[in-house]
């Protein structure tokens, strides 16, 4: 006699914004849904990231919504340990998440490299090296595991299981997932849910009517800044840092941040609200990543696709912007002076290229240093966003003599007034219950106030280990 029961619970993102994993178990079948990387204290991220709080053995297949390290960065851990099912996700999610997890290989590699030197010659500091988690070959052994569907393409990934990818609007590729079990039960994933009318990518869609919604709550606690302000931020940026001769270092998702922080600077150079200074875009993967975004310019938004595509302009080709690859031309942006902009990964300022020219420019009273996305506790770019006056980096105390200026106008991430404009387009008398994840606990109070504000019959916080019944 089969188990008709259908169960959800996560092992990852509960109350906090890394490390997403959620699973749906049906028929004793487990469906995963994203793997994600947590990031935060070092020590604590690296066991969970190496000890999995399942096995990963049992799981039966794996749909990604996107290619985001805290949504893709630890696929290449799960598969090492015993998960040999197929991994579901869009075709430019299948490209990027190459990249990004082919870099976070070669940055775990570099890293456990550097610190050993660094420990050798300074083991006063007492620094702990971590080996690295995976390498190029278990790369390369996962992204054999994918399967790629394009949106609104029903498929079935499991018995008992199907599934659709709808629009997520938040980086090249998202997805929401919409599932239908056992033909009866409809549940939602929202994956990071975007912003409609930012540049470059189509607005968030709208899936079927849910039964069930998993939803993430990274900004539920918080309004952006609109647009436009983003624009003149961005522009008031630039001409301070021309006035005080500085570096603007901006640590950056190299996916989709990275792309809209070159498209604005275009327009506004082409608008002649900026001067021309030099941008380097210090990242092997970013330089990968502009080029996927090149080539599928079928995922742009009416606006992009007028202002440039339709032009035969390159959005992200500027004549004074320089993609670095090479360690020795990343050593070399640190011997010139400013003003330029530095934009470059990790974009929690964690590891990575970013730490090197933090630790080179943080103590110069010129340097702005620009915080443009979300921040996880414990992490260097949230301890820069708390205005501590000294931050570690790599076993070393400087003082933070650079200012620190905070966007929030250039987060993909659905602030609350979003996500509930977004919500309210499902029937909520269907919609039985909303369970939140990706967000620290304040934001997700907060977020559960607010949609049950709009009508919505139920809303549960999900922790660790708890598992709900869908009836």
């Amino acid at each position: 006699m089969k188990n008709r029961e259908i169960t959800y619970y996560s092992r990852g993102a509960c109350k906090e914004v890394t490390g997403s994993k959620h699973f749906v178990k049906f028929n004793d079948k487990l469906l995963q849904i994203d793997c994600g990387m947590f990031q935060g204290r070092r020590d604590d991220s690296y066991n969970k990231n190496k000890f999995f709080r399942f096995n990963p053995a049992i799981v039966d297949a794996l749909i990604l919504t996107h290619a985001h390290f805290d949504h893709s960065g630890a696929l290449p851990i799960a598969s090492k340990n015993g998960f040999e099912g197929n991994i579901f996700s869009t075709p430019a999610t299948r490209d990027l998440a190459s990249i990004i997890l082919f870099d976070s290989a070669h940055i775990q590699s570099k890293d456990f490299e550097y610190l050993k030197r660094r420990i050798e010659k300074h083991p006063e500091r007492k620094m702990k090296l971590y080996e690295p988690l995976y390498n190029s070959a278990d790369v390369l052994s996962t992204l054999n595991q994918f399967v790629t569907i394009n949106y609104k393409r029903e498929f079935i990934p499991l018995e008992g299981f199907k599934a659709e990818f709808y629009d997520a609007g938040h980086i090249l590729g998202s997805s929401m997932i919409y599932l239908t079990i056992d033909d009866r039960i409809k549940i939602g994933f929202s994956g990071d849910l975007g912003r409609n009318n930012l540049p470059i990518l189509k607005d968030p869609e709208i899936m079927p009517d849910l039964d069930y919604l998993v939803l993430e709550g990274t900004y539920g606690d918080r309004l952006h800044d609109n647009y436009e302000q983003g624009n003149n931020n961005l522009e008031k940026l630039v001409k301070d840092a021309v006035a005080r001769g500085g570096k603007i270092i901006i640590p950056a998702f190299t996916i989709e941040r990275t792309q809209e922080l070159i498209y604005n600077l275009h327009l506004l150079q082409l608008q002649n609200r900026i001067p021309e200074i030099p941008i380097f875009v210090d990242s092997p993967m970013a330089v990968n990543a502009t080029s996927i975004f090149k080539i599928h310019p079928e995922c742009f938004d009416k606006e992009t696709y007028d202002d440039f595509t339709s032009e035969n302009i390159n959005p992200f080709g500027l004549e004074n912007i320089r993609y670095v690859t090479s360690v020795k031309e990343s050593k070399e942006i640190n011997l010139k002076d400013g003003p330029m902009v530095i934009i470059s990964a990790s974009g929690m300022a964690e590891n990575g290229r970013i730490l090197h020219h933090l630790k080179n420019n943080i103590e110069n009273p010129k340097t702005i240093i620009t915080i443009v996305g979300f921040m996880a506790e414990h992490t260097l770019g949230r301890k820069l966003v708390d205005g501590l006056k000294k931050v570690n980096i790599f076993g070393r105390e400087y003082k933070v003599n650079a200012e620190v200026r905070i966007f929030n106008s250039f987060s993909a991430h659905a602030d609350y007034n979003e996500i509930k404009t977004w919500v309210k387009n499902y029937n909520l008398e269907k919609l039985k219950k909303i369970f939140l994840v990706h967000g620290e606990e304040k934001s997700l109070i907060n977020l559960k106030k607010e949609l049950l504000s709009i009508g919505v019959n139920d809303v549960e916080i999900s922790d660790y280990d708890r598992e709900f019944k869908l009836d």
